[in-house]
């Protein structure tokens, strides 16, 4: 049995503990509402681009449209990015990611298909590195706020790769933001790029229009900008996510913390108690022996 001074020690490791989860539960709070407003602020964006590509995409028939859109004609070769953060102590928000992930990878391995791996975020990195360390091919860090440079810089590699005709279908596996207790981890596919449903010309009653220039020239200068803006949207949806995770992780290691203390003063009373009572045992039988 532990002696008082070690309990006591004990009690005040934990006390310490206590202090630091409950500081980083503030200050994931603190952060958490200025990342979730730049992720509901992105998704606008990135929805209306979705529908403009999905219109003009609808006026482009055949294999004559832009790579990017209709693909290289194979789909042998993968490519799996995977976005997560760099920091961890967030609960399971960064394993679900790499989980699914894993599932995606295994599940076209399992289809004979050749799979890459691109990370983004050092939790990433390191997990996919000890599950799928031959497949990985680069690693770019999150950084402490979401870069618009870093997702341009990926979005360049992707498109050299798919360019040299090292990869057919690209797949971007992230968490997306639904509400404070709720990080979903979702798999969207960049390249060829999907065409929303309701994409179909608008209704004008007859009357006819024009792009110009025509919507084959506007898809291969708005699709390269696309997966750039889902990429980026992607990180600010994992920035909501890590802080609401990791304000929940802290709030219930604070908690956690406080009923060990409980438990643990509970327990140095008891002992202390029952030492106080041995030696009046012991001094009165002293007495009365005299």
């Amino acid at each position: 049995m532990a002696s008082l001074k070690e309990m006591r020690n004990r009690i005040g490791s934990v006390k310490a503990t206590q202090k630091i989860t409950k500081a980083m539960q503030m200050v994931a709070a603190a952060k958490l509402r200025k990342a979730q407003d730049a992720a509901q602020n992105a998704r606008p964006y990135a929805q209306r681009m979705a529908a403009v590509i999905a219109n003009l995409a609808a006026g482009v028939s055949g294999d004559g449209g832009p790579k990017l859109l209709v693909g290289t004609g194979s789909d042998r070769r993968h490519l799996v990015v995977v976005a997560t953060s760099d920091r961890g102590l967030a609960g399971g928000f960064n394993s679900s990611i790499v989980r699914a992930a894993r599932d995606r990878i295994n599940s076209l391995t399992n289809e004979g298909k050749d799979v890459r791996v691109l990370t983004i975020g050092r939790k990433a990195r390191d997990q996919l590195r000890r599950l799928a360390g031959d497949r990985l091919i680069a690693s770019y860090e999150a950084g402490g706020n979401p870069s618009l440079a870093v997702a341009e810089e990926v979005s360049a590699k992707i498109q050299d790769m798919f360019a040299a005709g090292e990869v057919d279908v690209v797949h971007l596996v992230y968490s997306s933001f639904k509400s404070v207790v709720t990080q979903t981890p979702t798999v969207r596919q960049l390249i060829p790029a999907e065409v929303a449903e309701g994409g179909a010309p608008l209704d004008l009653k007859g009357a006819s229009y024009e792009y110009e220039p025509g919507e084959e020239e506007i898809l291969e200068t708005l699709l390269p900008r696309n997966i750039t803006t889902q990429l980026f949207s992607a990180m600010l949806e994992n920035q909501a996510g890590f802080f609401a995770a990791q304000m929940t992780a802290m709030d219930n290691a604070t908690r956690n913390a406080g009923d060990m203390i409980a438990s643990l003063t509970l327990q140095y009373n008891r002992s202390r108690q029952a030492q106080i009572t041995k030696e009046l045992i012991e001094i009165i039988s002293g007495a009365e022996a005299i």
